[in-house]
């Protein structure tokens, strides 16, 4: 993988010609996701950009996930120029480098495709700037590393044996969290920090916030760079939330702050206030707490996102605020002034970042319409609460389950407005399955635990 100065971000399809005849590129990756937040891409010549950006490029939208019934499979996809990236490790291909450009879908009519992930969360945002807020994201997306076995398959052994913010021997996934560094500094991340995490052949890699549109696209575009960085070294990386039982889950914790369009000022801080918050920021996270549950279908869409939802691991499951503690679903972190934002605990990085962030903000929009209170910081250990005090300081519970989750979005016309009708019975059609599926199946914990006994 040769270093190359990261190339500046187009503004025109003009300047994307430029930088493809600058550094030779054969190949034009068209990039999107679908309803479930899995990466697609059509891979073209760099001579069909032309084409690409002038006509877009069709494909069968009826063998991709939630998108369109056979009948109506014509779709494509319209790259967007700002996003134009070079895949790193391709720098050394001999017939020339390979560029990343994600896209939108559209309808065969060139109506914008209502189950586009991108679009829906473009939606959302567009209703902030109607409200008067820009919103930013940043979000601390955690994986882990598993050695592979003779044929390449990925096993559940730690690729190390490294604690956490470890730099010794045994931690020897610094080399390749190194080159996964290097490779999304090439494509434009501002890399804030990189650690390894408390599970062994766990890790974590910050990047600096940016607008919901723009963190989504790296979020995921982060997950194939430390996928194929990983490979690349001999390793499997996985974003499944709890991928081995009785140690910390992989989540992504998500900062979320609101400037004044008008001003650019931030609109969360208040030097009069006891935690330095302004009406907006208690509206906005109170709206965020009310459709928690709604959220968390979409946060954490997996079976085994639930896994990791559970007391005793670091991971949020009430829903409450406070200003440090972080048992709690919601935390403000330290910094004031501009710096002025919440953490939102329960993400996890199996989600589709397009619509986790469309219902975050869309719930924050809401608490800031209907006024809505978060009620008071919970400023104790809520790990440490008996269920009886818990029911007393009226703080309830995440779902315990997708299923649980998947009725709580059934029922939450905020969220479902957000992501649309379409996504809606998408998603849930297909979450809905997947739940059933797994009740149907019968673990080697249900072996171990009842075949002798009974």
């Amino acid at each position: 993988m040769a270093p190359i100065e990261t190339p500046p971000i187009p503004e025109s399809e003009d300047e994307v010609f430029e930088l493809v005849e600058e550094h030779d590129v054969a190949f034009v990756r068209l990039q999107f996701t679908d309803i479930l937040g899995h990466v697609k891409n059509i891979a073209i010549p760099a001579r069909q950009l032309d084409k690409a950006f002038d006509e877009g490029i069709w494909f069968d939208g009826s063998s991709i996930e939630g998108f369109v019934r056979i009948q109506e499979s014509d779709m494509r996809i319209e790259p967007d120029p700002s996003t134009f990236a070079l895949l790193p490790w391709t720098l050394d291909d001999d017939g020339g480098p390979t560029a990343r450009l994600i896209g939108d879908v559209y309808y065969e009519d060139g109506e914008p495709f209502a189950g586009d992930p991108r679009t829906i969360l473009r939606n959302v945002i567009d209703k902030a700037h109607d409200a008067g807020y820009m919103v930013n994201m940043g979000p601390e997306p955690e994986f882990f590393m598993f050695k592979t076995d003779d044929e390449g398959r990925p096993t559940t052994t730690p690729s190390d044996a490294g604690g956490y913010f470890d730099a010794d021997p045994k931690e020897v996934g610094s080399p390749v969290r190194r080159q996964m560094n290097q490779a999304l500094d090439m494509m434009g991340f501002e890399i804030e920090a990189s650690h390894h995490e408390v599970a062994e052949g766990q890790h974590e890699i910050d990047f600096k916030y940016a607008d919901p549109l723009t963190t989504a696209d790296r979020v995921a575009t982060f997950r194939t760079v430390v996928k194929v960085i990983a490979q690349n070294h001999g390793y499997h990386a996985t974003f499944m939330p709890k991928p081995i039982a009785g140690i910390n889950g992989s989540g992504m914790h998500v900062h979320v702050s609101l400037f004044d369009e008008a001003t650019g000022k931030t609109a969360m801080a208040a030097e009069d206030d006891e935690f330095g918050l302004s009406k907006t920021a208690y509206q906005f996270m109170g709206g965020v707490l009310d459709h928690a549950p709604a959220i968390t279908a979409l946060a954490n869409p997996t079976v085994n996102s639930y896994k990791r939802l559970v007391p005793g691991y670091e991971a949020p499951v009430y829903i409450a605020w406070s200003t440090q503690n972080r048992s709690s679903l919601v935390r403000i972190p330290r910094a004031r002034g501009k710096g002025t934002r919440f953490e939102l605990r329960s993400p996890d990085p199996s989600c589709n970042p397009y619509l986790a962030f469309a219902a975050i903000i869309a719930a924050g929009l809401d608490g800031l319409e209907n006024a809505t209170y978060p009620g008071e910081p919970v400023r104790e250990n809520i790990y440490e609460f008996t269920e009886e005090k818990r029911k007393q300081a009226g703080i309830p519970s995440l779902p315990g389950s997708l299923g649980k989750a998947v009725q709580a979005l059934d029922e939450d016309e905020v969220i479902r407005d957000a992501i649309g009708e379409h996504t809606h019975e998408k998603f849930v059609t297909a979450k809905k399955a997947e739940w059933n599926e797994y009740k149907a199946q019968v673990s080697p914990w249900e072996i171990n635990k009842y075949l002798a006994d009974f």
